[in-house]
Parts: structure tokens; sequence; C-alpha cells
């Protein structure tokens, strides 16, 4: 009886219909809470597209909430083979995405969908390619622009944010919150909330999508719409969790790579910017806006010497071709549309 099941079995296998007794785990690494939307919309959809395009050859387990590896170590996580998939923000890594980060500087993007394309493009056309090297880029996207939100302090101008302590998103933007006067303080996002709760800070810089997900509306009672920062996100594979795929499952990960998801990153980024700012107005908020800082008296100043900054610095460490991709990045945000088409 073994012998005629093993025969079976071989029959079957010769024939193309057995491909494969086990399905090939991938292990999936992010920040965002299990129940969010970003999990959910996102990262379960494109699991759960992989799945069915591999026809279950390919099973994708997803760890949210930092429980597979640390929101600053993921990046690395997937070069050292602890994760197969890791999505990050670059800006938790401070200087090895120094190109990216050009996308992250106040003027260049609007709304996430427009960031997506942006971001997408550069790394298409080959301006921070280089950047990634050690892994397999599956798509990258943007938040929306990041505000500034305060628990006791109204803001309006920057004299406004002296000796406030303000988390700050990213490096580049930290320096330009000190510019004018803030205590920048570093900590990933799922750490906002306890530390807003218990007086640790005054104040964060986000964008309305992760004022929602994270819950920080609910500490929060002052609010200013000035679009000085962009968070750029990262959805990346090990390259050697890629080449142990066979190369009809690699062509599964390639045809789910690139635009397509960066777009719809973008999209589900929208429309939960729109939810959180609506959760804001709903509680009663005081929220203020400044509709164009780089062309604003009071914020034109500092945002454009930060931007300065930044370049002269990127061009110190031998980057010649920091100014170039500035402006191709102001090139594509008139070439990207800031809502979906």
């Amino acid at each position: 009886m073994k012998h005629a099941i093993l025969r079976s079995l071989l029959a079957a296998c010769a024939a193309g219909l057995v491909v494969s007794a086990h399905a090939e785990t991938l292990r999936m690494t992010h920040l965002w809470p299990a129940g969010s939307a970003v999990n959910q919309e996102i990262y379960r959809a494109w699991a759960e597209r992989v799945e069915q395009d591999s026809e279950g050859q390919l099973e994708v387990e997803i760890y949210p909430s930092q429980t597979l590896s640390k929101a600053d170590q993921a990046y690395d996580a997937t070069v050292n083979g602890i994760a197969d998939i890791a999505v990050t923000l670059q800006g938790y890594t401070a200087g090895r995405f120094p190109l990216t980060e050009i996308v992250q500087l106040p003027g260049i993007v609007n709304s996430a969908s427009q960031g997506a394309c942006i971001l997408q493009t550069l790394f298409e056309e080959g301006d921070i390619a280089g950047e990634y090297d050690d892994t397999r880029v599956l798509f990258l996207f943007t938040t929306g622009p990041a505000y500034l939100h305060t628990r006791d302090t109204e803001i309006r101008t920057p004299a406004d944010l002296e000796s406030l302590r303000i988390r700050r998103p990213s490096e580049v933007a930290g320096e330009m919150l000190a510019s004018m006067g803030a205590q920048p303080l570093g900590m990933p996002a799922p750490d906002i909330y306890t530390s807003l709760q218990r007086g640790v800070m005054d104040g964060l810089s986000f964008p309305w999508e992760a004022m929602k997900v994270f819950r920080i509306n609910e500490l929060t009672n002052y609010h200013l719409q000035v679009p000085y920062y962009a968070g750029t996100i990262v959805a990346t594979m090990s390259q050697a969790s890629y080449e142990r795929l066979s190369p009809e499952m690699q062509a599964v990960i390639d045809e789910n790579s690139g635009m397509e998801w960066s777009l719809r990153a973008g999209q589900v980024f929208d429309a939960l910017d729109e939810a959180g700012r609506e959760e804001a107005v709903a509680q009663g908020d005081t929220i203020h806006e400044v509709e164009d800082p780089l062309d604003d008296p009071d914020w034109s100043g500092p945002l454009e010497q930060g931007t300065e900054n930044y370049l002269e610095r990127l061009e110190e460490r031998g980057l010649d071709n920091a100014r170039e991709i500035y402006q191709r990045a102001l090139e594509l945000r008139d070439e990207c549309p800031v809502e979906p088409s």
C-alpha cells in the first residue's frame, strides 16, 4: 500500500499536479497596531494577494506593534534574516537613507498619495535605489503632511514652540524644531501615548492618520496644520529570503511590488488623514492652519533654512547629487496628483 501511494505521488509530481508539500512562510514585521486600517488595508491585503497569487505556496505571517523587531531595528531585521519582510519609517535610522529623506523636506508632499508617487518614482528612476542595495524593496510610500499637536499650549507661530518638549518624527524634522526653540524628543510612534499621558512631553509632530491610529487625539487639544514634514516608509524584503524562493514564487513577489502598492498605501493614509482630522473636530479641539509655510512670514525663514542646512550636510558627505534629487522631487510634486486618480 505504501509503495502504491508513493508511486501515485511521484506520478502526480511528474504531471505537475503536486508542486510543494509545504508552503513557504514569510514573516513580516511592522509597528502599526494589528487592528489598524494600515495593517488591515495595506499589509494584510498585500499578504492575502501574495497568498492568492501563489496558490497557497506562500504564506505571510504578520507581526504588528513591534512584536518581532523594534521599529528602529526593523530594516536591519531583514538584512540579518530576523524578518523576511519589514515595513518601517526611514527616519528611525538617522543618516542611513539621506537621499530618501529629501522627500521629507517642507514643500514637497501635500498628500500621502502624492508622496507615494514621488518617492516610488525616485526609486524606479534610480535616484535613491542605491540606499537599499542590502534588501529587495517591495514598495515605498509616505505619510501625509505631519503637523504640530499639543496638550495645553496653543501654537500659531514658531515663537510659541519655545522650550516645548516635542516628539520629533526624524532627525531632519528635529533640527527644524530645535531651530525654532523647541526641545525635540525621539521615540517610536507606539511609545507616544504613554509619554504624552505622563507629561514626559508637551506635544508631537504627526500626520492626522497617526493621531487616529495611535489614539493620540484623545490626549491633545490644540493642532497647527503647518505642513513642514512628511514621513517616508519602506516595505522591503530580505534578499536571502527572496533568493530562496523558486523562480515562480519570486515572480509572485515581483508582481506585487512597485507603484500599484505604493499608491494603494497612499490612498489608505489619505483616508485616515481625513478621519483623524474629523475626530479632532468632533471632540471640539482648536485647529489652526498655515496653508503655505514656505510663503508665510513667520514660518518660511526657519523652514527654508532647515532645508538648506540639510542639503549642505548631504553635500559635505559627498552626496553631490542631493540638490538634483531635491529638484526632481519638486518636479514630481507638480507631476504627481495630490488626489488619487
